[in-house]
């Protein structure tokens, strides 16, 4: 087959006019200087984002139910009213010691302190004011209130999701293997002596 023929079926469909129109480029995401993918909400609900994302600004998009850019005291008692109820697994009113265990083992296994704004590891158990070891929605509400203040640093009523970036702690170090350390020592091998 001579070459000329086979850049014809090429030429036809360089020649044909698009009938689609150039799509535009996303616009870039809006990614936090700090972002990372796990977040632990002051309440203790874990979240994560696609790589790259931020999961800090995924909690505080569903919390932000008003979307006006910012928390109010209300709006952090609604978010922990609607955790509360994930967590009341029996939907008895409490968030008794099975489903704090459940939470702890199944829902938020990871070290929580490490992942959120405030340093609480037990997140959902300290919510427990009277110490019965259960949760009941009074508590956790209450919880969801003084965590609020703790969070609102300037007392302006509203938290934002730059404010909460700056006092976000930093990521925990990540521990490296050392390539030069020894693999395994069998305290039982002989030692050669």
């Amino acid at each position: 087959m001579p070459l000329p023929i086979l850049f014809l079926p090429f030429a036809v469909a360089a020649a044909q006019p698009s009938t689609t129109a150039a799509v535009p480029a996303a616009p870039p995401r809006a990614v936090s200087r700090r972002a990372r993918r796990m977040f632990v909400s002051p309440m203790g609900e874990p979240f994560t984002a696609d790589r790259g994302g931020d999961a800090l600004a995924v909690w505080f998009g569903q919390a932000d139910r008003n979307h006006d850019g910012s928390i109010s005291r209300d709006e952090m008692q609604q978010d922990a009213e609607r955790f509360f109820a994930t967590l009341d697994v029996n939907h008895d009113g409490e968030i008794d010691p099975d489903e704090i265990t459940r939470y702890e083992t199944q829902i938020a296994p990871a070290n929580r302190r490490s992942l959120g704004l405030l340093p609480i590891s037990e997140p959902v158990a300290t919510a427990d004011s009277n110490f019965n070891r259960g949760v009941t929605l009074n508590e956790f509400r209450t919880a969801a209130d003084k965590r609020f203040g703790a969070l609102d640093m300037d007392k302006r009523g509203l938290l934002t999701l730059d404010r909460l970036e700056d006092i976000r702690p930093e990521a925990p170090a990540r521990q490296r293997n050392d390539p030069n350390a020894p693999q395994h020592l069998d305290p039982n091998a002989d030692s050669g002596g």
